[in-house]
């Protein structure tokens, strides 16, 4: 029997709470402690029970409890201090950086996304990239950039863990009650739900919004699981990464284009689009088309406005994790929508393609988002270099350090992941600022100032608390799968809370490598057993659903574990999220990471670890790359970045680092006590750590990094393209084809460098060269000298460019170009010479693939 009509019934609110309900339906709750015990110190487990989620506590609390606490006095005035404080945080106005001409209160970025990690009470992430993503909106809601997010709101959300007797992983998906969630129905300028619709494949595909506070910034999420659509499509919001290829080819058109839509059925204009990951890059697509329909645009003046105001990050090292999808997939849905751009199939294909002569490639949205984007990152500077290698096909001309991929390294948004018992101490002995202004150097310095004393129990009391958690995380593992009462009795007893305490929490994909550290279990067993200076492991993460490799890893490591003589000192903790992520960060010694360089692109967990003093042991990938000293004196690497041929062999030797390394440095250095049993050393070394990679290694560095990098200039050139009808626009477009018109005829001749018989350090060479353009005026190109050391392949080993300047014009389309170069070391040196297109509104040179070498 169905009801007639369904109500949302929620409690009645005395009139001294109503406040609860502004603090329920804002994320600031989640970085902000004075806010989230507001609803802890109310019932405690209730709240851990509800998932920290404060509209489904607030939905659990009897009626008769509400009314109590009403006439409680002193709740009443935290109350309102916590209400307080959120209206004073939202109300602030004014940002550091300036968006000339945009309209206040609307936003200048969307940032499009499949997975947002804002909180425990929101599950819709996976991982790493996800958790990045809200880390990024919830430092952009701090520094009040303005801008906005745009996700899918995903019913089951990614899969939750549990395993079976003999440790298969196993997944389940629960239903998620949005009437339940910290979330809202977006309503349009007149109050009705935003609503809108989309023609895919010949069906009408129905979308609804929600909306979720993050702060200051706004996500907006869109789902289809709504009565007018068909079955599957109300799955296309069922599950994050879940279904087969088309289905993923639904929800990145449901994201791109549907974005897109969103945006404008919520009658919002943002001039930059920030496209997290290719997942995305549809939306650059969707703009294109509503400029050409909407604004009469060419598709090349188009692509010009789209592209010049458009900022893409590549999070994957990892071909496999690039989404390519066949041709004859996408025909159905990709054919007509070409049509609409006045373009045939094929030329559509070729913009997804690394060869566009390639039929047999596969569209590839990676190169998508590459080609529509002026402004291409990964997320650390190894990244970078392992992006511009893996993505020079795009751009088959350059040479590597030239293809238009920069890096701007992750950082983790620190109210959100240092402990309270940290954030105590860092107000006491660094002020504030460290919330408000995490990447400022000076504040970071004050952390000298911490006394060792202080700084070591407030350490300890988080390991204290991690073995409490984890204790009785197993003790419910246990009674899940229907363990021996003895075994279930032992999980109180398991670790030492006074031992050295080594995490290790990640996806289990094959190349991080969770089985390095068990190469030698004999060696192990030997770490852990000894009973002077113990040594545990508290293990957790995922592996895929459908990776067979990384489940049989993890079935390997619990066996390990539950072995009799390990079962004290290793713990795997299954169903790993953002709960046990902040035990764990907040809890260890050592954070232990052990990707095969170059494949991990960032690594953000260790990020959160560092800002909780722990000290890091991993390979020297992401940003632990660009954050290790030799000295190890911010802690340890396994290895130094040897490349390897031989996947088995490099494993066999950095496994053995790893256990040297233990054995000879991280355990006597851990249990080298002084006075008051102070591990000096160590201490030392945690607070080196927090003084150079507090202020660098944090999401209010990352994001300041975008805006001065990518939304200013994205949003600047917007701005002037956008003027007297897209004039601007129009006339690069113009340009553009003029360039590649003519290109393929430029000359270079008659090159010639003045120097004396010898050539001498920091001793100036000048070169001439005669360039023929072919009508092009001096202005359309930029001629440069390429020129740097020469190693004995004949190639060069750097380089450094210098512009020359036209000094002659010599009739019949040829110009006299002059620079000079200075060779600032002894050994082999060599230049060249090449030219590149140059526009006032063209960015970067590199972006149109065009260059002429001298021959």
């Amino acid at each position: 029997m169905q009801p007639l009509r369904v109500y949302s019934v929620v409690p009645r609110l005395p009139s001294q709470l109503k406040e609860l309900w502004d603090l329920a339906y804002n994320y600031l709750f989640v970085w902000n402690s004075d806010i989230a015990s507001i609803f802890s110190t109310i019932d405690q487990v209730l709240w851990r029970d509800c998932q920290q989620n404060p509209v489904k506590f607030l939905n659990s609390l009897p009626q008769q409890q509400l009314e109590e606490l009403a006439k409680d006095d002193f709740f009443v005035q935290r109350l309102k201090e916590a209400a307080k404080v959120q209206r004073s945080y939202l109300a602030r106005e004014g940002c550091a950086y300036k968006f000339d001409g945009a309209k206040k209160g609307e936003p200048v970025v969307a940032y499009f996304s499949l997975e947002y990690g804002i909180g425990l009470s929101l599950p819709i992430y996976s991982g790493g990239l996800g958790i990045l993503a809200g880390d990024h909106l919830k430092s952009a809601s701090d520094l009040n950039i303005p801008l906005i997010g745009v996700g899918l709101c995903y019913q089951h959300g990614y899969f939750r863990q549990y395993m079976t007797q003999d440790g298969w992983q196993q997944e389940r998906y629960p239903s998620h009650d949005f009437e339940e969630m910290s979330i809202k129905v977006a309503k349009d300028k007149n109050g009705k739900d935003v609503k809108f619709n989309f023609d895919m494949k010949g069906e009408t595909l129905h979308v609804k919004v929600w909306q979720v506070e993050v702060g200051r910034v706004t996500l907006y999420l869109l789902d289809t699981n709504v009565p007018e659509n068909s079955v599957s499509f109300r799955g296309i919001t069922a599950r994050l990464y879940g279904g087969d290829l088309e289905m993923r080819l639904w929800q990145e058109i449901l994201l791109g284009i549907g974005g897109v839509k969103a945006l404008d059925a919520l009658g919002l204009e943002p001039s930059v689009i920030h496209m997290n990951e290719g997942h995305s890059a549809f939306a650059g697509l969707e703009r294109i088309r509503v400029f050409m329909t909407e604004h009469g645009l060419s598709f090349e003046a188009a692509m010009e406005m789209v592209a010049s105001s458009s900022i893409f990050t590549t999070h994957t090292p990892v071909p496999a994790g690039n989404d390519r999808f066949p041709a004859e997939l996408m025909r159905p849905y990709f054919e007509p929508y070409a049509q609409t751009m006045g373009l045939a199939y094929k030329v559509f294909l070729s913009l997804g393609r690394e060869d566009p002569r390639d039929d047999a490639e596969q569209f590839c949205m990676t190169v998508l988002a590459l080609k529509l984007s002026r402004f291409n990152n990964g997320v650390s500077k190894l990244h970078g270099h392992v992006s511009r290698n893996m993505w020079q096909k795009v751009w088959p001309q350059y040479p590597v350090e030239d293809v238009p991929i920069g890096a701007i390294t992750n950082g983790v948004h620190m109210p959100t992941w240092v402990a309270t018992d940290f954030s105590l101490l860092f107000d006491r002995y660094l002020g504030p600022n460290w919330r408000e202004d995490p990447d400022c150097a000076k504040v970071w310095r004050q952390t000298d100032n911490i006394p060792d004393a202080e700084l070591w129990r407030t350490h300890e009391r988080l390991r204290e608390r991690l073995v409490d958690f984890v204790r009785k995380r197993l003790r419910r593992q246990l009674m899940n799968i229907g363990a021996r009462r003895k075994e279930i009795e032992l999980a109180d007893e398991v670790l030492d809370p006074r031992a050295l305490t080594i995490g290790f929490a990640r996806r289990f994909a094959t190349y991080k490598r969770a089985g390095l550290l068990l190469k030698d279990k004999e060696r192990l067993l030997k770490i852990i057993s000894d009973s002077r200076q113990p040594v545990q492991f508290i293990f957790a993460g995922k592996a895929h659903p459908q990776d067979n490799e990384g489940k049989k890893l993890i079935q390997d490591l619990i066996q390990f574990c539950r072995r009799e003589e390990c079962r004290m000192s290793l713990v795997f903790l299954e169903d790993y999220d953002m709960k046990i992520a902040n035990y764990m960060v907040q809890g260890c010694d050592i954070w232990l990471n052990t990707p095969r360089r170059p494949l991990e692109a960032c690594g953000t967990s260790g990020m959160k670890a560092m800002a909780n003093g722990v000290l890091q042991f991993s390979t020297p990938d992401g940003w632990w790359d660009e954050a290790y000293l030799p000295d190890n004196s911010l802690g340890w690497a396994i290895g130094r970045g040897e490349d390897y041929n031989d996947h088995e062999y490099q494993d066999f030797v950095e496994s053995q680092t790893l256990y040297k390394v233990l054995e000879n440095d991280i355990i006597p250095e851990f249990y080298d006590r002084g006075h008051g049993s102070l591990p000096r050393s160590w201490i030392a070394k945690v607070k080196k750590a927090l003084r150079i990679l507090g202020p660098e290694f944090n999401a209010n560095r990352m994001v300041e990094d975008y805006t001065e990098k990518a939304y200013q200039p994205a949003y600047s050139n917007y701005a002037t393209m956008h003027k007297n009808e897209f004039q601007g626009a129009k006339e690069l477009a113009a340009w553009r084809m003029e360039v590649m018109t003519k290109w393929s005829s430029l000359k270079v001749r008659n090159i010639r460098s003045e120097t004396h018989t010898d050539v001498y350090v920091e001793e100036p060479i000048i070169i001439t060269a005669e360039i023929f353009l072919n009508g092009l005026t001096t202005d359309n190109v930029q001629v440069e000298i390429y020129a740097g050391p020469v190693g004995q392949d004949g190639k060069f080993a750097r380089r450094n460019t210098v512009v020359m300047t036209p000094e002659e014009d010599m009739g019949g389309g040829w110009h006299v170009y002059q620079g000079e170069v200075m060779p600032h070391e002894a050994g082999r040196f060599g230049y060249t010479v090449r030219i590149l297109p140059k526009h006032e509104l063209l960015l970067d040179p590199h972006s149109l693939g065009l260059i002429h070498w001298a021959q």
